[in-house]
């Protein structure tokens, strides 16, 4: 079966295939999810701000609102005191009079307020109650404590940019403005497919099967849900059959699979969706060089080495930034020498650590694709050019993890 499919001679680079997995997903519908749903997801368009914010002026202190007039200092009748969530107008029409006013936190001030001074920074250094007595004020300069009618932000003006990370602030700051969903990407569910007759049995050629967790778990961290999972065999109508049955009750927006694309006498994946299709080949990365990308029972698969830190590399590369929600890579110091390989570009596992307040990319764990332990203490991926060693100090291209 293998003369038959649709293998290519062209070796990908990693954009080449990032480009045709895109392609062969087409873009993720705009929907609009309650903001704390939409933590950790990327904004799919910008959100303007409806009102201003504050609202209104209000008092930053518990203390006195002053009028120009006070602000030179001396002794003042106290008003009546203002609360926050009370109108002062009712108690103030014409605004502030010879009288300094009581104020609390977040309180909306009067008319004609020029700044706010603490409590205890008169004399005495508590609130006295309206006609009982006069307080003893120092100088205070205007506009002290006081926050003005959109000195966060006006109404217009751009609350979050397009592809914003939703974090908690924003969901507080949407709440501030009465906003109550966000318009994020729909979020992908995918099947997952993992196996072969050696992974999961009990004998003691058997291997666990590590890359099922490990994908779910990848899913999570990236906000994709996963509909199912299909344990695939070395025997390609049976693969056939339980795939077909998955997809046909799960419905998911994709398959991912890991394992049988390579070139040996058991590549199940690739015996199937080769001849329907799909391109089996290879990117010129390390690891992770065999990929797939195919379509059955009309859904995309996008098939992983079996390798699992192949299976990790190349579901952060491929998968997540289609699929889910991942950021952008970022310029990182390499913190140390990084080698590099010929015709192929190296994706090394590091950690960022901060050395003379830069962040640097220090190496972690060996290179053997089948080294997962090595790379748990990772956050990043450091990008080294085919041919070409990275020296200690230059910039590169990082993926978190």
């Amino acid at each position: 079966m293998h003369s038959h499919d649709s293998s290519s001679g062209h070796v990908r680079t990693p954009e080449e295939h990032l480009l045709a997995v895109h392609k062969a997903l087409g873009a993720r519908e705009v929907v609009e999810v309650a903001a704390e749903s939409a933590v950790g997801c990327q904004l799919a368009r910008a959100v303007d701000a409806r009102v201003d914010s504050p609202a209104f002026d209000n008092s930053q202190m518990d203390g006195y609102a002053l009028a120009t007039h006070h602000l030179p200092g001396g002794s003042f009748a106290v008003g009546e005191t203002i609360a926050a969530g009370i109108d002062p107008s009712v108690l103030y029409p014409q605004g502030i009079g010879s009288d300094i006013v009581p104020v609390m936190t977040g309180a909306m001030v009067p008319a004609g307020t020029a700044a706010v001074i603490p409590v205890e920074h008169c004399q005495p250094e508590h609130f006295v109650e309206a006609g009982q007595g006069k307080v003893d004020v120092p100088p205070v300069d205007s506009g002290q404590f006081v926050r003005l009618r959109g000195s966060d932000i006006h109404a217009g003006q751009r609350l979050f940019s397009a592809g914003h990370v939703v974090n908690a602030r924003t969901v507080g700051a949407a709440a501030l403005q009465g906003i109550a969903t966000l318009p994020v990407h729909q979020r992908s569910r995918v099947l997952l497919c993992t196996g072969g007759d050696e992974i999961g049995g009990a004998g003691v050629a058997s291997i666990p099967d590590a890359n099922a967790p490990m994908l779910r778990a990848l899913c999570q961290r990236f906000h994709i849900e996963v509909a199912g999972h299909v344990h695939t065999s070395d025997d390609p109508e049976d693969f056939q059959q339980r795939l077909r049955a998955a997809i046909e009750e799960l419905r998911p927006m994709a398959v991912v699979t890991s394992g049988g694309i390579s070139h040996g006498k058991f590549e199940v994946v690739r015996n199937v969706l080769g001849p329907v299709g799909g391109w089996f080949g290879h990117v010129a990365q390390q690891p992770g060089g065999p990929q797939g990308l195919s379509e059955y029972c009309g859904v995309p698969v996008i098939s992983l080495p079996g390798n699992p830190v192949s299976t990790a590399v190349s579901f952060r590369l491929f998968v997540a930034p289609v699929l889910g929600e991942c950021t952008e890579p970022m310029s990182v110091m390499a913190g140390e020498q990084f080698s590099s390989l010929e015709g192929r570009d190296r994706f090394a596992h590091a950690r960022l650590a901060r050395r003379d307040g830069r962040d640097v990319a220090v190496a972690v764990g060996g290179a053997g694709s089948h080294q997962l332990s090595q790379t748990v203490a990772a956050d990043l991926l450091v990008r080294i050019p085919a041919g070409r060693d990275v020296a200690e100090g230059e910039d590169v291209k990082g993926y978190l993890l």
